[in-house]
């Protein structure tokens, strides 16, 4: 069942012009058969059944003919009524050679027809004239030639039975064809608006359309798109406020810890206030994110350079090697974001970053790579968790709040694509992004 699988059609034109096609094939070769067998071969054994009939007649009047001399008056009958051309070729013998295995239907009926009503020796020339068939049949001291119009022996009805059968099966395969392509491009539509939005692209102009269940499907996939944009908006205006009211008890907590002065645990609560407004920080990064940003056709080239040339400037060593310039849908802001935070990642715990972008197929691939010390392989899902931290102390100056990588995963998989934390050929961790184009 496998093997024949792998020969199906995989698209979903594919199979149903099959389902359509198959029987129609089905039922044109029963009946070609059903044709053949009883139709095409009875004419033909008739038609030749009614030469050989005329034949025999023939050799029975010039055996009831004393006077061989009055030969010739039966053969001119024979000719004007019968549409024969009969000689006789006096002391002539026919070879003794067997008929072939494999014969046309033609000179197959004929054979049979003579054995039927002539029951002579006789053999079967249909090759040598177009429009004619010479028929040998041996006397006692001669050989009757009779030269036959292939009129007589085959039916052109064949012929016209093929061509309709061909030409009805070519009309209704293009009518398939045609209809099939309507009723597939609605479900193409769907599986591209889908796409287009699992990428974070506007399908604004996506409408139902097709058969029902198509435009079911497609009125679902509406419902849930809007439904899916109104959380993420609700989500994110939430977060955003709630950040950034939290801000201003923050900033009073802070301005009262700077009047305490060096008191006992204060050092403590500075450091809580601190982390804290990282936090927000994160949440106002994170927020933005998942804004309304609109995806415009970008060129990665011009990004990553302008990323890396600020990262530089903040003191991180960054080595950039581009492959090719690509130019692809995103959301520029969010998409800086996002490598900004995997090479501040990765510059925090090494002392080198290398960054590498390039087609592989169709996907691009962004490889973020570090000398650090890299992350255990059985803590890497961990760490791509909001506030998932590798040091527990919670210690600003040792690392992030925690939403660096979760916000790269966001905005990567918001374009349609994934992210995956790898061993770095440098020694430390490498993070590999593709982005379908």
């Amino acid at each position: 069942m496998i093997g024949i699988k792998r020969y199906l059609p995989r698209s979903l034109l594919g199979r149903s012009l099959m389902i359509i096609v198959t029987p129609v094939v089905l039922v044109q070769t029963v009946s070609a058969i059903i044709f053949f067998d009883a139709h095409w071969e009875k004419v033909s054994l008739n038609l030749a059944r009614g030469v050989a009939g005329d034949i025999a007649t023939v050799i029975r009047l010039m055996d009831m003919t004393e006077d061989p001399d009055d030969w010739p008056d039966i053969l001119i009958v024979a000719q004007d009524h019968m549409r024969l051309e009969i000689s006789i070729l006096q002391g002539e013998i026919l070879a003794n050679a067997p008929p072939p295995p494999i014969e046309s239907i033609l000179k197959r009926t004929l054979r049979r027809a003579l054995r039927e009503y002539v029951q002579r020796p006789a053999t079967i020339d249909s090759h040598s004239l177009d429009r004619h068939v010479i028929i040998n049949v041996q006397l006692p001291d001669a050989v009757l030639r009779v030269v036959a119009p292939r009129k007589r022996l085959f039916s052109s009805t064949a012929y016209v039975f093929i061509l309709w059968s061909i030409g009805l099966s070519l009309l209704l395969f293009g009518v398939a064809v045609i209809f099939m392509r309507n009723q597939v491009r609605p479900i193409r539509r769907l599986a591209y608006a889908a796409d287009a939005f699992g990428k974070g692209r506007d399908v604004a102009r996506f409408k139902p359309e097709g058969a029902r269940e198509v435009r079911q499907a497609a009125a679902a996939f509406i419902l849930m798109r809007d439904r899916l944009k109104r959380q993420i908006v609700q989500r994110t205006d939430m977060l955003a406020g709630v950040s950034h009211d939290l801000r201003t008890p923050l900033t009073r907590m802070r301005l009262q810890l700077a009047m305490l002065g060096d008191g006992e645990g204060i050092r403590e609560l500075e450091d809580d206030v601190t982390e804290m407004e990282h936090m927000l920080e994160g949440y106002l990064a994170f927020a933005r994110g998942e804004g309304h940003e609109t995806p415009e056709t970008t060129d990665l080239g011009v990004l990553l350079r302008d990323v890396v040339a600020r990262m530089r400037r903040n003191g991180t060593a960054v080595d950039l090697h581009l492959e090719e310039d690509v130019a692809l849908p995103l959301r520029p802001h969010a998409f800086r974001r996002c490598i900004a935070n995997l090479i501040v990642n990765a510059g925090r715990y090494g002392k080198n970053v290398f960054v590498r972008a390039g087609r592989r197929g169709r996907s691009l691939e962004i490889l973020v790579d570090d000398d650090g010390p890299g992350i255990p392989a059985d803590r890497r899902e961990e760490v791509l968790k909001p506030f998932a931290r590798i040091d527990r102390s919670r210690n600003p100056d040792t690392g992030g709040v925690g939403l660096g990588l979760t916000i790269a995963l966001d905005v990567v998989r918001a374009h349609g694509g994934d992210l995956q934390l790898l061993d770095s050929p440098h020694g430390g961790l490498r993070v590999r992004l593709r982005l379908p184009l």
